[in-house]
């Protein structure tokens, strides 16, 4: 395969532009689905197993559209790009009606429908840094993704919040979801399909040098033999990365899960209602169901906005490691392990935060990890895959990142923090226990990721 040319900062953040879509669906999936599954009724320790939908699809989905795209050519599109529509489409409308969901049943149906439509687009996004970078500068180009996934993930997480300001109402009566949601996630789907065209239509792909040859290869083989082959021939480095992945997305799926009934409790003093508890014929009952019921709807807004604090401070660290990558070798594994251990620091503040201003120092530190997460395990794995192969690997990578999720709904997130105690906060202390232990696995990765400077992109 000819070495990739080295692209300016212009074309690479273009080709990268689409994950701010990625992001704002992640975003609002992370930072609010907990607080739509409680308002629709949802018992607190019941969120982990609802949200099974994303990993599972992550599961299932990923490394399939990686195989697909590896074996895709279309003569307008390229190979990653039609993926990225497909997913677009089908994420912003799941996007527009999930906060319209009047039961649990038909918010966890959409949520599978998201989630799986998310992948779609992001699999391939990954795969594509390594397409049309060479490996001098991919390290720059998986941390500019972060620096973009930071931005979406600051502005999606305050959506509700800004609405609220603008005069929208973030109050509804049971069992519905209030106005300012529904109005942030209907931004949220015009910007995903919005930044993905804008990648589609201003980013080209490299064809095959062989058309023939690559149309060949394609026909042969079958999806599920193939993916099974890759899974028994993994190349070592994605083991020992993946084991650090396991600590650190247990972690994150662990905040956004458990995140706005441990804070809305623990740090705001206002639970989610149970509307059960309340005759809602007598005036005095139904009163006090408004009351209880605007003040978790309050502190949900407040925790989503302290929740955006992680992506202002991921792309904050994204945009140093930017300049930093892009004139010296950047030592990936050792920060990766500072970054993970800086994030464990930041869940662990939680339990002993009585103030809720105090709550963004907290997700500024846990901001850190989540720019090192987005970016360095890539970048340290890149080098050790078959280019021919990226999409499938990197699809098959990301089992790392949904089975811990996967262990996580299932009973693993309620089964760890109860052996701390019954409050619901001690799940944020399981969180940033899991972030150290991920740090400690970094000691044995090898740094192959930067062998070479990271030369500076430029229009040359």
């Amino acid at each position: 395969m000819a070495a990739q040319p080295r692209l300016s900062f212009w074309q690479i953040w273009n080709m990268s532009f689409g994950f701010l879509g990625i992001q704002f669906g992640f975003a609002l999936q992370g930072g609010f689905m907990s607080r739509i599954f409680q308002t629709l009724g949802a018992d607190k320790d019941a969120l982990p197993l609802l949200w099974i939908a994303a990993p599972l699809t992550g599961l299932l989905v990923q490394p399939i559209i990686g195989y697909l795209s590896d074996r895709t050519w279309h003569p307008r599109f390229g190979r990653r790009r039609p993926f990225f529509l497909i997913g677009a489409v089908l994420s912003s409308i799941a996007l527009f009606f999930m906060p319209y969901s009047s039961t649990l049943w038909m918010a966890a149906g959409l949520l599978w429908i998201l989630d799986a439509s998310i992948n779609i687009s992001m699999e391939p996004f990954r795969a594509l840094v390594a397409d049309k970078l060479p490996e001098q500068q991919r390290s720059y180009g998986f941390v500019l993704q972060t620096l973009i996934i930071g931005i979406g993930t600051w502005v999606a997480s305050n959506l509700p919040w800004l609405v609220n300001q603008m005069g929208v109402s973030n109050e509804a009566g049971p069992g519905i979801v209030p106005d300012s949601v529904k109005i942030a996630f209907a931004i949220g789907a015009f910007v995903f399909l919005a930044s993905i065209l804008i990648t589609v239509f201003t980013t080209d792909e490299y064809p095959p040098e062989d058309m023939a040859r690559f149309r060949d290869e394609s026909a042969k083989g079958s999806l599920v033999s193939d993916i099974l082959q890759h899974i028994r021939h993994m190349p070592p480095q994605m083991l020992k990365i993946g084991l650090v992945q396991f600590f650190s997305w247990f972690a994150f799926f662990t905040m956004w899960s458990m995140a706005t009934p441990a804070l809305t409790e623990h740090v705001f003093k206002a639970p989610a209602p149970d509307p059960a508890a309340f005759d809602m014929a007598v005036a005095v009952q139904a009163q006090a169901f408004q009351s209880a019921n605007a003040a978790f709807q309050n502190a949900a807004d407040q925790v989503g906005s302290a929740m955006g604090v992680y992506g202002l401070s991921s792309m904050a660290v994204a945009l140093l490691l930017s300049f930093y990558a892009a004139r010296f070798r950047l030592n990936c594994r050792l920060v990766h392990f500072l970054s993970l251990t800086l994030g464990g620091i930041g869940f662990l503040s939680m339990f002993y935060i009585s103030d809720p201003s105090q709550l963004k120092w907290s997700f500024a530190l846990i901001g850190v990890a989540w720019a090192s997460i987005l970016s360095m395990p890539y970048a340290l794995l890149s080098s050790s895959v078959d280019p021919k192969k990226m999409g499938v690997m990197m699809g098959l990578f990301n089992m790392f990142i949904v089975l811990p999720q996967i262990a996580a709904a299932l009973g693993g997130v309620n089964a760890a923090y109860r052996l701390i105690g019954p409050e619901t906060i001690n799940a944020m202390t399981v969180a940033g226990l899991s972030l150290l232990i991920g740090g400690l696995l970094v000691y044995f990765v090898q740094d192959n990721a930067g062998d070479a400077p990271v030369v500076q992109s430029g229009s040359h």
